[in-house]
């Protein structure tokens, strides 16, 4: 999951190896803080940085690996560190209930180990982090802290402000899309950006997925915070017909608060949102999003 603030960290080398991921918390650690990984810790974060470039059945068993090695070592800041990156990249597509149970539960007893201050107002990132995997992959999280649950009540009255939301935005040939002028019809809305790659990795999918349902009121509207030069450069190497709809001042990322990309958030004929996603999703997890709005 990629927050779009953070692309300047996308060219940072660490340990050997280029990161594809502007998001990649390793490289925030090595520029800001200089952490120092020991020879325990250093086998895990190549791991971890090859996740990526794995098949999903062993990306699926590997995060799960990682999460039970995560969870034996010592109490350090980089284990907090190393509990956290897991989490975060452990939601790029469909791993399986018990690999996200386990990545959740390692980051519990990491959190426990070492808890995290609010800042400026509001919980520490991880515990954003355990909130939304506990919120919408329904894992579950035995931790007992004030941070935990002003995040998970954080996410709450996020997701007010998401059904609440409305925006008028156009597409690349001009046309303006207003999301409440859809009532009627079944509406998945996507944030995006071409330098993501999990976004790039689920376009075809929701290419499929419209020119399935689309004669049945189906409409997708993927957002970009891009200028329309780099996104028509590359869309048109693509075969991409749903409607991309440009925010170059971020207002609807900021109604929606978006932090991180890809998300999307499906909303039924009644305008009322029945499903979202926190991150990369294949066309099984996409169906099962749509199905909730009535879409089979």
């Amino acid at each position: 999951m990629f927050p779009p603030l953070r692309q300047a960290l996308a060219l940072i080398f660490l340990l050997g190896f280029i990161a594809t991921s502007s998001a990649n918390r390793f490289q925030a650690y090595a520029a800001e803080d200089k952490v120092v990984w020991s020879d325990q810790e250093k086998p895990i974060v190549d791991q971890i940085s090859g996740l990526r470039k794995l098949p999903d059945d062993v990306r699926a068993r590997t995060t799960r690996d990682l999460a039970l090695t995560i969870r034996q070592l010592p109490i350090t800041p980089n284990k907090l560190r190393l509990a956290g990156e897991l989490a975060n990249l452990s939601t790029e597509g469909d791993f399986g209930h018990d690999t996200l149970q386990e990545v959740a539960t390692t980051l519990v007893a990491a959190l426990r180990e070492q808890p995290q201050p609010a800042k400026d107002g509001h919980p520490d990132s991880l515990y954003l982090e355990l909130a939304s995997l506990v919120r919408y992959e329904h894992v579950t999280a035995a931790l007992d802290s004030p941070e935990f649950a002003a995040a998970m009540n954080e996410l709450e009255a996020d997701d007010v402000k998401r059904q609440q939301a409305d925006f008028a935005l156009q597409d690349l040939q001009g046309k303006t899309w207003q999301l409440k002028d859809l009532r009627g019809k079944v509406v998945l809305v996507n944030f995006w950006a071409t330098w993501c790659p999990p976004c790039r990795k689920e376009m075809p999918d929701l290419e499929g997925l419209y020119e399935k349902f689309k004669a049945q009121g189906f409409v997708v509207l993927a957002i970009s915070d891009e200028d329309a030069a780099k996104v028509n450069k590359f869309l048109a190497e693509r075969n991409i017909r749903y409607p991309v709809l440009l925010d170059p001042g971020r207002k609807v990322n900021e109604e929606f608060r978006i932090e991180g990309i890809p998300k999307s958030f499906v909303y039924d004929r009644a305008g009322k949102l029945v499903a979202q996603s926190i991150d990369m999703r294949t066309q099984k997890q996409f169906l099962e999003m749509l199905a909730q709005a009535g879409l089979q």
